[in-house]
């Protein structure tokens, strides 16, 4: 049985214009004369007779009848009307994103952060880029320094705040914030001498912020038994108040309060980290200076 030949439609060539002669176009349509037409564009009324004779003759079409000394837009040509009105307003909308863009107005930020950057430092500086930049799609991820400094490393995000590493190789690194670690004491303990201090629930071994403690409280000459370990400050604190050991926190979220007796025992240094080679994101450079400022 022969099959039937279902050829899709040949579709003709696809017409040669501009924007600009869809832009001249379109300014005789809501202007009285070829001159407040040109006007309204900053061209030359001979520029915009030769770019409309130019739209006529890759149309094939006449657009234009003279009445008098006046040439109006013939009413069978509307469609081309229409179509060059759709035309030029989404090319306007273009150039505004296209300027909102390159200015960071839009576009994506993958951020990374410490809770205690996220929850502490950081949100005041957060909350003011999201009100200035609501187009922007922030993306938030709170973990670890070790995990974040990975994730910047495979391009998962675009920056992070972190404890300051000890290995920057590929990466360019700013300083944001600098903070106090505290000791913390069990309730109803006294801090007393560093000797005394003891036993720890702490960051987990191989955390940058555990190998700055551990460092400072051998400096003082403290022991360090350590009898559990957490990522998360809330949770150490919980401990210590439940009397499992003592602990090392970052000021502001050790729980102590500005008149209570404080223990410093070393800073950190919280930076911010980026790919020394990465693709243009301006509304990354944006959130980078909101963070530096």
């Amino acid at each position: 049985m022969p099959t039937s030949d279902r050829r899709s439609p040949v579709e003709g060539p696809l017409l040669n214009l501009t924007v600009q002669q869809l832009a001249y176009l379109v300014a005789v349509a809501d202007h009285e004369t070829f001159s407040e037409a040109a006007s309204s564009l900053g061209v030359t009324t001979s520029a915009l007779s030769q770019g409309l004779a130019e739209l006529e003759r890759r149309l094939g079409l006449s657009l234009f009848e003279r009445q008098g000394r006046r040439q109006l837009l013939r009413e069978e040509t509307n469609e081309v009307l229409a179509y060059a009105q759709r035309v030029v307003a989404d090319t306007r909308d273009l150039g505004r994103w296209v300027g909102a863009a390159q200015d960071g107005g839009v576009g994506r930020v993958r951020v990374g952060m410490i809770d205690a950057a996220a929850v502490h430092h950081l949100h005041d500086e957060m909350t003011s880029f999201r009100g200035q930049h609501p187009e922007v799609d922030l993306r938030l991820v709170v973990a670890p320094s070790g995990e974040l400094l990975d994730q910047v490393r495979r391009g998962d995000l675009d920056l992070a705040v972190i404890v300051d590493p000890e290995h920057v190789e590929g990466l360019d690194v700013s300083p944001v914030v600098t903070e106090s670690l505290v000791v913390v004491a069990p309730a109803g303990h006294d801090i007393g001498a560093p000797s005394t201090w003891g036993p720890w629930v702490l960051f987990p071994r191989g955390s940058r912020t555990r190998q700055l403690i551990e460092r400072a409280l051998v400096t003082r000459g403290a022991v360090v038994d350590v009898v559990a370990e957490s990522h998360q400050p809330d949770v150490l604190r919980e401990m210590t108040r439940l009397g499992m050991g003592w602990s090392v926190l970052p000021d502001s979220q050790s729980g102590q309060e500005d008149g209570d007796e404080k223990v410093v025992v070393a800073e950190r240094h919280l930076v911010l980290v980026r790919p020394s080679a990465r693709s243009a994101n301006p509304a990354a450079d944006q959130f980078v200076q909101t963070l530096v400022d």
